[in-house]
């Protein structure tokens, strides 16, 4: 991955931490002072208003949005964690059916926004939208409606909240590029890979991270199911892979003999899974 490269990440890890924050964005990028963790570069970036970091998404959603002040509002919504359209919807009070379907296309044709579905043999219609550049995700959810704690010389507050959230923050958003790294990574390796995905329910019992098919037909089968323990340094455990094959019987198309595939940031160390990733092993599918 070259944004570790560009920022001096110290490691894997710190390079995957880069482009949450950046996005792979040059200009971001540059900005960053060799060899800072991701909290040490904020603390620095944030007292700067003028910075990239700052200024650089509100200034790209003013281009793609001028005038349509609905569409920033249900991007704002997803962004702050919204991810379903009742959830989105309830946020945005007055919000019609219409109105949210007609905004959610549009952020999806341009490809701001993503629409995702479970994965499995049997359809699913459960969507959940994401924002699809790390960047801006992380922009929506902790910087654009606190600009005026920035202005205010007040980027303590901004910042504390940055360290509240920062790890469930991450783990979520990371998802996709594991995701991404896996195909990579599988392809190489000789698997048949038709899609990547992740598989809920309305109840999120059960939720599984990764979902691997050999086909993106309808009538797939499952080559592979895992999970994503993005911890700062707890690896991922017997306990956590227990806890998957229980969850991962439960998918259309998959069964206790299922195959599994355990990430863990800071490595894994449960016995069992048919394939194991730390950040170390992932960043190797950009290599």
């Amino acid at each position: 991955m070259e944004v570790g490269e560009i920022i001096g990440a110290a490691s894997a890890a710190d390079a995957f931490d880069g482009y949450l924050l950046t996005g792979g964005m040059p200009m971001l990028c540059d900005e960053w002072p060799s060899g800072n963790g991701a909290l040490a570069y904020l603390e620095t970036i944030l007292s700067e208003p003028a910075s990239i970091l700052l200024t650089g998404a509100a200034r790209t959603l003013e281009a793609e949005f001028p005038t349509d002040a609905l569409a920033r509002d249900v991007l704002g919504a997803i962004g702050s964690g919204e991810r379903t359209f009742t959830n989105i919807k309830n946020q945005q009070q007055g919000l019609n059916d219409v109105s949210l379907t007609r905004s959610l296309d549009l952020l999806v044709s341009k490809r701001i926004v993503s629409r995702d579905v479970p994965l499995s043999t049997k359809p699913g219609n459960e969507p959940r939208y994401r924002i699809v550049d790390p960047y801006l995700q992380f922009w929506l959810r902790f910087i654009g409606s606190h600009l005026d704690e920035i202005d205010r010389g007040r980027s303590d507050l901004v910042l504390e909240r940055i360290r509240t959230d920062w790890t469930t923050w991450r783990g979520r958003a990371v998802e996709p590029i594991v995701r991404q790294a896996l195909e990579r990574l599988l392809t190489v390796q000789g698997v048949k890979v038709g899609a990547v995905g992740a598989y809920w329910t309305r109840t999120n019992i059960p939720e599984v991270d990764i979902v691997v098919t050999d086909s993106t037909s309808k009538s797939r089968s499952i080559s592979f199911a895992g999970s994503i323990k993005w911890r700062e340094n707890q690896q991922f455990s017997q306990g956590d892979l227990v806890a998957l094959a229980a969850d991962v019987a439960k998918i259309p198309g998959a069964n206790h003999f299922t195959p599994l595939i355990a990430v863990g940031r800071a490595g894994v160390s449960a016995k069992g899974a048919s394939m194991s990733f730390s950040a170390d092993d992932l960043i190797e599918a950009w290599q």
